[in-house]
């Protein structure tokens, strides 16, 4: 993006970690969050000229209903998180929502396309599926156009929040930027293998070259996901350090900068080198991510490395119809060389052409909407320690080859006893409901803008 600057292709290791954010002390997560919150009241209350007895048990909106009308309040972002965890996430699910306080109503303009939401909704597999979470992403403003959930055991709950997903073969998107910035590989550069793709066994971790060994493209190896070369580059290239650094860097351990309520992704890399391939293959459990965090990660390609904030809150009223809060993009940390991305862009699209997305996929150069688009991916899918779910990942985005549109998806599926609808398969929804519109959008512009003269 032209508002982004451009680093050096490879930074030296140095440089690169002095741009990253280091992880803060570990406090406990219920304590912390309840400081936060009576502290954000108090501050809010002292800022907006209220009295501040008995603040911590006065929510930020109680506040500003008792607000003289004269004056035009404002509150923060942290204000909104606050005023908003009061409301169940699925009652916030429309362009526009009335929050009733005290017998008066604030309204709330979120971000969301109802008609791409609906259209997702309508289309989940709810009898195969125990968990379901579509992100669709705007990734220039990281607005959030649909936030579709399902889960079978609790309706009021939406899994597109929830960060106790395994991240699977996701985590190879940490991965390759590491091994593009650190060891100097390219979507061409040769890598070897021995055994099966799926596999992660320690004899597959050694670097053997005989008439066994299989040799690829490290862009093939990405698009066909192939677990010993995630592996070796983990345990043999890259160990401990870059990949608690690279993960740091695409947000793991970190809270997202967001208006609802997400509990950081999971990653811990232990001292074991095996573990170190575990870790860098996505070949474990432990390793956690949500889907809205999927969607962020998978935006910051598009985005030359640079990681930006979800937003689901345009703008917030008060009763009296003045703007209270407004959204602002909100970039963060960069998480890869720009170089870096362009390269995991490439391996993304050749993942839909000729890699495990390639089938969900099929005939899309034939499909009116979806053969104007550029489409990249990357697939992820491992079962849960009981084996009574198969987590199936697509993260992907698709861009529009003659025009500035941009979209970035992140869905989740958790498949019960039979493989119902795939995750893949609602990526490809939204990217042809959504452009379909974008398009017909855009058409309608110009038709009015020639009726006008």
């Amino acid at each position: 993006m032209s508002d982004l600057k451009r680093q050096p292709q490879r930074p030296s290791w140095r440089e690169y970690q002095r741009g990253l954010k280091r992880p803060a002390k570990r406090v406990p997560r219920r304590r912390l969050v309840l400081a936060l919150a009576a502290l954000s009241v108090v501050l809010l209350c002292i800022y907006m000229g209220w009295p501040t007895t008995g603040a911590t048990n006065v929510a930020p909106a109680t506040a500003i209903i008792e607000r003289p009308s004269e004056a035009t309040p404002s509150i923060g972002k942290k204000d909104v998180q606050l005023l908003l965890s009061r409301v169940t996430p699925n009652d916030l699910l429309a362009e526009q929502v009335e929050l009733p306080f005290r017998q008066q109503r604030f309204t709330v303009e979120t971000s969301l396309d109802e008609t791409l939401q609906e259209r997702l909704i309508q289309a989940m597999d709810r009898k195969n599926s125990r968990y379901i979470g579509v992100v669709v992403m705007d990734p220039d403003s990281g607005r959030i156009l649909a936030m579709a959930g399902f889960d079978k055991s609790d309706p009021q709950a939406n899994p597109c929040l929830r960060s106790t997903f395994p991240a699977a073969s996701l985590f190879k998107i940490v991965t390759a930027a590491a091994a593009v910035d650190q060891c100097g590989y390219s979507d061409r550069t040769t890598v070897r293998f021995n055994g099966y793709k799926h596999t992660l066994y320690k004899s597959q971790l050694k670097e053997t070259d005989n008439r066994y060994t299989h040799a690829v493209s490290f862009g093939a190896s990405f698009a066909e996901s192939i677990n010993p070369v995630f592996g070796k580059l983990g345990q043999l290239h890259l160990g401990k350090r870059a990949l608690e650094e690279y993960g740091l860097g695409f947000g793991f351990n970190q809270d997202l900068d967001f208006e609802l309520p997400v509990a950081p992704s999971h990653l811990v890399v232990r001292e074991t080198p095996y573990h170190w391939a575990e870790i860098a293959s996505g070949f474990n459990n432990e390793t956690t991510i949500s889907p809205v965090h999927g969607a962020v990660m998978t935006a910051c390609i598009l985005n030359e490395g640079r990681m930006v904030s979800p937003v689901f809150v345009e703008r917030i009223m008060d009763p009296e119809g003045r703007e209270i809060y407004t959204a602002h993009a909100s970039w963060e940390q960069r998480a890869m060389t720009t170089r870096a991305s362009t390269v995991l862009k490439a391996m993304m699209e050749k993942t839909v052409q000729s890699g495990t997305a390639r089938k969900t996929f099929r005939g899309s150069q034939r499909d009116p909407v979806l053969s104007r688009l550029r489409i990249g991916g990357k697939t992820g899918s491992i079962s849960n320690r009981a084996h009574d779910q198969r987590f199936d990942w697509f993260v992907g985005f698709a861009q529009d080859k003659n025009g500035p549109g941009k979209l970035v998806v992140a869905s989740l599926v958790a498949h019960e006893a039979y493989i119902g609808v795939r995750a893949g398969t609602y990526a490809r929804m939204a990217f042809s409901h959504y452009f379909k519109g974008h398009w017909a959008q855009q058409n309608d512009a110009t038709a009015r803008s020639k009726a006008n003269g």
